[in-house]
């Protein structure tokens, strides 16, 4: 055999395609995205069904970047003007000049109970009786009890002579403003449990005895803005048995704690 006679040699070359490499996690953000809008659209509009007119209204204006608005008769939401904004600070201005006012007068009235002192000898007897401190409240007056001379008779809250005199002297002063007053009764404590003896009640009328003298004086029933009964909680004197807790406490009122 020749080698021309010989079968020709096929050969076959198979093209082998790989697989489609991975196409990477796009399309899981884009699901996500949009599954993430579906779920805002859908809490929308359950808050939409679930809430008041003014609730939604108190959402736009938390997320509104208009910070000043003002509401109209009409419902319209509007940016304060410039002349609104002067007359707000100006309205500022005169509460904070109205506080500061009334600062100058309840120090002048506290001035007032120091300067009674040394005017004469019942002056002087009087105002033994009477401490004057001024809080974020007021002016706190306190009438106390001294030994030998108590404001109310023995452990009871029926008033002595003693103590129409200084409630009188502190009405007379109070009529420097028209600020209106608070009433607090308290008691001394005891050094044993009294059974016949109820300090809350005592307290209160010792407050109310004082409530009926301000209502009949030059500060009136008007002015009065409430009465309280402490017992013996909150003390006067470090030693919570001494007579001087025995007391009535007057406070010419700050405007804002009306």
């Amino acid at each position: 055999m020749t080698q021309s006679d010989a079968a020709p040699v096929i050969i076959r070359r198979k093209k082998v395609i790989a697989a489609a490499g991975h196409h990477g996690g796009a399309w899981k953000v884009a699901y996500a995205d949009f599954v993430t809008a579906m779920m805002a659209f859908f809490l929308m509009m359950w808050l939409l069904s679930a809430t008041t007119e003014d609730q939604r209204q108190g959402l736009a204006d938390y997320f509104s970047p208009e910070i000043p608005i003002s509401k109209e008769s009409g419902g319209s939401r509007d940016v304060l003007s410039g002349d609104s904004l002067a007359a707000t600070d100006s309205l500022n201005g005169v509460a904070q000049a109205s506080a500061e006012q009334e600062a100058e007068v309840i120090a002048e009235i506290a001035a007032r109970f120091d300067a009674e002192s040394g005017e004469s000898d019942v002056a002087d007897r009087l105002l033994r009786h009477v401490k004057t401190r001024v809080t974020d409240e007021g002016l706190v007056v306190d009438i106390f009890s001294l030994p030998g001379a108590p404001i109310f008779e023995g452990d009871g809250a029926g008033p002595t002579p003693l103590f129409h005199e200084l409630v009188a002297v502190v009405d007379d002063i109070f009529r420097m403003a028209s600020n209106r007053v608070a009433i607090q009764g308290h008691v001394r404590a005891q050094p044993v449990v009294r059974q016949d003896r109820d300090g809350w009640a005592v307290s209160r009328d010792r407050a109310e005895a004082a409530r009926v003298l301000l209502a009949d004086g030059w500060t009136g029933e008007g002015r009065i803005a409430r009465t309280a009964s402490f017992a013996d909680n909150v003390p006067l004197h470090p030693d919570r048995m001494d007579v001087r807790n025995d007391r009535v406490e007057l406070i010419l009122l700050r405007n804002a704690r009306r």
